[in-house]
């Protein structure tokens, strides 16, 4: 592939979203297959930020947490590639994403900071240290059942992946992390991010939402790397 100046995708999700915790490997071939021709900004938008009221609200009538465990599960099974465990938002259920993104925009902080390398690892799969915080995190929740809104879980899984813990506390306490989720939270809004996930492309011209086939994210994608600069078209 020829070189090009790089696609910048801006890229809101939930760490609770299911339908993220699927499309996972969609943004994975991405990152393989248009590698420096892409540049993907991860950011983060608190669809379950009240777990409680947006289960009450929109299953009230389908079951409650059991009808979306049901619905979680189905989902899931459509995808070999993730594992679900069998009681998701049965037990152990998180009272919000919040605090999760909250360690998660510290972690990112140390990587944009160059406290932690920010280049892809073999031993995570291609993985940042920063994306495989992430991937984790998700993979403690849909496959092990695990509160990620615990901060406990957090600091577990920072210490397996040797991400210093003192630092990361030191963001979460001085604000640092905070503004920077804040900041994420502006740029949903200025983009009218509507859901979990969300790839905003062409400086907000192009937003794909949802259970979005890879196919569809790569023909916008490429659309962009292929128009000459300042061409317009007429499609």
């Amino acid at each position: 592939m020829p070189a090009h100046t790089p696609v910048d995708i801006a890229y809101f999700s939930d760490v609770l979203c299911v339908w993220a915790y699927v499309a996972q490997i969609r943004v994975d071939e991405l990152k393989r297959h248009y590698n420096s021709n892409i540049s993907l900004h991860y950011h983060f938008t608190p669809i379950f930020g009240c777990t409680e009221k947006r289960i009450s609200n929109a299953w009230c009538d389908k079951g409650g947490y059991q009808g979306y465990s049901q619905h979680v599960r189905e989902v899931c099974s459509r995808f070999p590639h993730v594992t679900v465990h069998e009681r998701i938002w049965q037990d152990n259920i998180p009272a919000s994403s919040v605090g999760c993104h909250h360690f998660i925009k510290a972690v990112q902080l140390l990587e944009d900071q160059g406290q932690i390398p920010a280049q892809p690892m073999a031993e995570y799969h291609g993985n940042t240290l920063f994306e495989e915080t992430v991937w984790r995190l998700r993979q403690a929740f849909f496959r092990d059942m695990l509160n990620i809104a615990e901060l406990g879980c957090h600091l577990t899984i920072a210490g397996q992946l040797g991400l210093p813990v003192a630092r990361i506390t030191e963001l979460l306490n001085n604000g640092s992390a905070m503004a920077a989720m804040c900041c994420d939270e502006q740029l949903g809004d200025g983009y009218k991010v509507e859901g979990s996930p969300t790839y905003v492309l062409n400086e907000g011209r192009q937003k794909l939402y949802g259970n979005v086939g890879y196919r569809i994210i790569e023909a916008n994608v490429h659309e962009i790397l292929e128009r000459p600069e300042n061409q317009a078209t007429w499609c």
